[in-house]
């Protein structure tokens, strides 16, 4: 099989979006634990929770909405259960599941630091962006994000970190 290399415009588009990625990451995360004690990843949990129905997901879901492993979401929520963020509870519909419940604590941490984290994401990202550049940025990441997790109709691949299994090792 033959490689197919960058070209020279995509190699400087590459670069560019793994700069862009790399710092805006690092100036989320500074203002979160800043303001919070928390990584963007734990402050991602709590805003999906915050938006869920009762505040309540199912574990897998959650995991899916946050694009991570479900080992590694596990991990995230025993440190968030452990500050009283959240909680777990029993799925009543499927005994094998667990629900993660945003607690009345973890909504207060949410609402304090939401402010912060909007302004920081607005001044990083937004600000340095025109309107016809926003809608861009949004069809462009919607592109890469469908064709990178499966079609619309449900089916996604089962390498998507959310269905991945563990490892033995892990």
């Amino acid at each position: 099989m033959t490689t197919r290399w960058l070209t020279p415009k995509e190699q400087r588009a590459w670069r560019a979006y793994i700069a862009a990625t790399q710092l805006l990451e690092d100036a989320i995360d500074r203002q979160l634990q800043q303001e919070a004690g928390m990584p963007h990843l734990y402050y991602s949990i709590l805003a999906n929770l915050s938006e869920a129905p009762e505040h309540r997901l199912r574990m897998t879901d959650l995991a899916e909405k946050v694009k991570i492993t479900r080992s590694r979401l596990t991990y995230a929520v025993t440190r968030l259960e452990k500050d009283g963020l959240l909680r777990r509870e029993d799925c009543r519909w499927d005994k094998r599941g667990s629900v993660a419940a945003l607690t009345d604590e973890g909504m207060t941490v949410l609402e304090h630091t939401a402010p912060g984290h909007v302004e920081t994401v607005r001044a990083a990202l937004f600000d340095r962006l025109t309107d016809e550049q926003v809608g861009q940025l949004e069809e462009i990441c919607a592109g890469i994000a469908q064709g990178l997790q499966g079609d619309d109709a449900g089916s996604a691949p089962e390498d998507v970190p959310w269905r991945r299994r563990s490892s033995p090792c892990s």
